[in-house]
């Protein structure tokens, strides 16, 4: 009679972890194959059936299950292996990574693995090695931009249930303008690709003027309606919309998607728009034109015209972009949106409140005033210019009342499609 296989029964914490790090794609395949395992093993499923599911003989199903069942999550890391014992104690490692986080060499402003062997008196490759073992990338940097508008929430709402629910028999248009567009010509001509040899140009270019680009995105559709003026004014903005009127139904309700700038403001443009009560503008967020697809649709432009195009003159430049629209409406493809409202706001929920304990920590006399910390209206303030890496945040607790006001309902819990094409 055979062994009995151990049975596992799981958690809803042991459920979800086990199945990300099955779908993660940073995960090791080891460790991946792995949560497969137990997840199987924990749907009911024999160690044969399992063997088949995931590629692995039986041997290691079972040890992998018997592992589980007696240690958890921890059974499925692997053990130390033998080898010469380790000369840099945790003491050692820890002054490492604090060296790191809290200071920066002379003259420089970051570390890189030969300053901080330097430093510590380690090789270079012990370094990288505690580096990698925690995450730390010093030779990185990235942007990012916390919206500061007191209608965040309330606009993303907004914006993202036109995304998921549009409204019936209207049309929902994200309209943004790409300015200042420059028509380039390199300084050499260009050598094409062939075989073993990349595309080369020359680093240097000369301008040949500008234009700009008003585009009105059809979320249902992908379709386009773009035209190039010479300037970015309200003149322009305002004839632009004469254009999108006369492209669209005129018995459909039109909702327009798109950013506080000046020129969308003008008393020419807010008459024009109070003159017609079947158009209806949502403001994106100050500082958040992420959520306009517009944008998505731009970066398209100029990753795949713009960018490696030689222009040498206004007029071709612009020829090229209403060729690469007409393209484009030949055969559109709406955006998917990946994010419900509530999941955005909860991401930047999770992101202050990471950002607050971070900055808990830091040297607050470069505050401006003590006060700012007691205010709910002020959400996204640093508190020192000077140390980007210390930051933190006024107290959430607008967030937390915001949060815990969100509705639950259809239009903005089931998820939404955008962001990729």
């Amino acid at each position: 009679m055979g062994k009995v296989a151990a049975s596992i029964e799981l958690s809803e914490t042991e459920r979800r972890e086990l199945e990300s790090l099955a779908r993660a794609q940073k995960t090791g395949q080891a460790m991946a194959r792995r949560a497969r395992i137990v997840l199987a093993a924990a749907a009911g499923l024999e160690n044969k059936a399992i063997c088949t599911e995931v590629g692995a003989d039986a041997n290691t199903v079972s040890k992998w299950r018997r592992r589980f069942a007696s240690d958890r999550l921890e059974g499925l890391l692997d053990e130390p292996r033998p080898g010469t014992p380790r000369t840099i104690g945790d003491d050692a490692i820890a002054e490492t990574i604090r060296l790191t986080l809290e200071t920066t060499p002379p003259g420089a402003t970051h570390w890189s693995l030969r300053s901080m062997a330097k430093a510590v008196g380690y090789a270079p490759s012990t370094i990288h090695r505690i580096w990698r073992a925690f995450g730390l990338q010093p030779h990185r940097s990235e942007t990012f931009k916390l919206s500061t508008d007191p209608l965040f929430a309330e606009k993303v709402r907004d914006i993202v249930g036109l995304y998921l629910s549009p409204p019936d028999r209207a049309l929902v248009l994200c309209v943004d303008e790409k300015s200042q567009i420059q028509a380039l010509d390199r300084t050499q001509p260009v050598l094409p690709m062939r075989p073993g040899q990349v595309e080369r140009r020359t680093h240097d270019y000369t301008r040949h003027g500008t234009t700009s680009l008003f585009a009105a995105l059809d979320i249902a559709t992908g379709a386009v309606i773009g035209r190039c003026y010479p300037k970015h004014r309200s003149g322009a903005f305002r004839k632009f919309l004469d254009q999108v009127e006369a492209n669209v139904p005129a018995d459909l309700d039109v909702h327009l998607v798109m950013d506080n700038y000046a020129t969308h403001k003008t008393k020419p443009v807010r008459d024009w728009l109070a003159k017609r009560p079947r158009w209806h503008v949502h403001f994106t967020p100050t500082g958040a034109s992420w959520i306009n697809q517009v944008e998505r649709f731009f970066a398209l432009l100029t990753e795949k015209q713009i960018r490696r195009g030689v222009h040498r003159s206004t007029r071709q430049l612009e020829y090229d972009i209403r060729a690469f629209i007409d393209a484009h409406n030949a055969n559109p493809t709406p955006f998917r949106w990946t994010k419900s409202a509530n999941d955005i706001l909860a991401a930047i929920q999770r992101f202050c409140l990471r950002t607050q304990q971070i900055g808990g920590t830091a040297d607050r006399r470069n505050c401006r005033s003590e006060e700012l910390l007691n205010q709910d209206t002020n959400m996204f303030w640093p508190f020192s210019r000077n140390r980007p890496s210390l930051l933190s945040f006024s107290p959430i607790r607008a967030w937390n009342r915001t949060v815990s006001s969100w509705p639950t309902s259809a239009a903005v819990s089931r998820p939404v499609d955008c962001v990729t094409s």
